[in-house]
């Protein structure tokens, strides 16, 4: 596996173990966000892919999940957390990744 694989998969894990960590659980909010950004993960991955694959998709993520979230899930402040939210729903969703080792 390549480096830039690698460290992407290090930045998505810590953002998820951020999110899950406080003692109340995942916020609502941020968990919305998560499934909206799995969601266009869905429609622009698919089902079969390596991580290699969704590494290159992460790379120009930035534009449309903050479109996504901020269409589906506006409230004030969704901006806080859009980035740490769009992380972990990435690593979650590597777990179904053809090549995927934890």
């Amino acid at each position: 596996m390549s480096r830039s694989v690698e460290l992407a998969r290090q930045q998505w894990a810590k953002a998820y173990e951020s999110i899950v960590k406080p003692p109340s659980g995942i916020d609502p909010r941020v968990h919305e966000q998560m499934e909206t950004v799995t969601a266009e993960l869905r429609r622009r991955v698919g089902g079969s892919f390596t991580l290699t694959e969704l590494a290159a998709t992460y790379e120009d993520s930035e534009r449309w999940t903050l479109s996504a979230i901020s269409e589906h899930c506006y409230r004030p402040g969704w901006i806080r957390t859009a980035s740490s939210a769009t992380d972990a729903a990435f690593h979650l969703y590597s777990r179904g990744a053809r090549d995927y080792r934890p």
